[in-house]
Formats: structure tokens, sequence, C-alpha cells
């Protein structure tokens, strides 16, 4: 058999112009100028993106809102002096009144020694009274006959004169101006 060049590809020798550039070396092209549109573009873009940036930088660590002065907090005392004081508006209604300063008083028990007081009865309560050593027992006894006083007009239908009344009120205060601060220790303890 004889050879055939039939699958043979032919390639045409090269012009001299074709020659010349593929023999010689290229230089490497300059920067490729952006048109004026897309420059723009990019130019927003970038503002943009700074001046986000720039915002959240300044509420980050620049711009700290002046910090309130948290308010006094008032003392139990002065708020059972308050509503003691606010009770003597019922005095004409014995019952509202001795609810009024019964639950003025309690509250001022809850606040100042953390006692359960309003959440529960009368005889819970002093149950729980003589058990304490927050109060002195004058004071437990004085609470007794208080809330028991409180109670007869509360549950009883006592109808007590304007002069028990306010005999109740300046009783409850007391209390509370007796109570008010720490006392000072007695014995052993004021030594040391």
């Amino acid at each position: 058999m004889a050879a055939s060049n039939q699958h043979a590809v032919i390639v045409p020798p090269p012009t001299n112009a074709a020659a010349a550039t593929n023999d010689a070396l290229r230089d490497i092209r300059g920067p490729v100028p952006l048109p004026p549109e897309l420059l723009w573009l990019w130019i927003a873009v970038g503002a943009a993106l700074g001046g986000l940036l720039a915002v959240l930088i300044w509420n980050k660590w620049f711009r700290h809102a002046p910090a309130k002065p948290a308010a006094t907090p008032v003392p139990p005392h002065q708020r059972a002096k308050h509503r003691l004081a606010d009770a003597l508006a019922l005095l004409t209604q014995p019952k509202p009144f001795c609810i009024a300063v019964s639950d003025a008083l309690r509250l001022y028990l809850e606040e100042r020694f953390e006692f359960r007081a309003p959440d529960r009865t009368t005889e819970e309560f002093l149950l729980d009274l003589q058990a304490t050593d927050l109060l002195n027992d004058a004071q437990k006894e004085f609470l007794t006959d208080f809330l028991t006083r409180c109670d007869l007009v509360k549950f009883a239908k006592h109808e007590p004169s304007e002069a028990e009344l306010r005999s109740l009120h300046s009783a409850a205060l007391g209390l509370v101006e007796e109570t008010a601060y720490d006392l000072p220790l007695v014995g052993k303890g004021a030594a040391a």
C-alpha cells in the first residue's frame, strides 16, 4: 500500500506582516480609561459607603448620650408617711380609713423589713411577726393591738370616733418614725 496524504493539514506559509508581529516582543498595554459615566458611579458608591462607615463609627464611639442621673429612691418611711397623709382624707369614713392606714403600715413593714405583710391575714402576719427579731417586743405588741383595732372596724363593723381614728393614725405614724432608721446597737455590739 502506498502512503497517502489525504488527511494531512496544510498550513500556508506566514506572510511578512504576520511573521514580523509573531517574532517581535510586544510591550505592556497602559491603563484603560473608564468612560466618564462609570467613573461618577464609582465615586458615588464610594462616597455612600464612606458616609455609612463614618455614621457607624460616630454612633459606636463618639455619640454617647449623657447618662440621666438616676432618680433618688424614696425611702420606705417617707412613702409610708405619704400614704398615711393620704389616708387622712378618708377620716370621715371609718372602714376605708382603717383599710388605708393598715395597708400603709403593712406596706411599710414589707418594704422596710421584708415581711410579707400585705399578702397575709392578720393572724398569719402576727404569727410570723413573733418569730422575727427585727422588731422589739413593745413594737410587736403595738402591731398586734393596732391590727386588731383596724380589723374590728374593717370586719366587725365597729364605728370608732374621730378621736380613735386619729389615735390609730398617730400610732401608725409613730411606729414608722420609730423604725425608720436602724437603731444603734446596745451592749457588746456597740463596743465592737
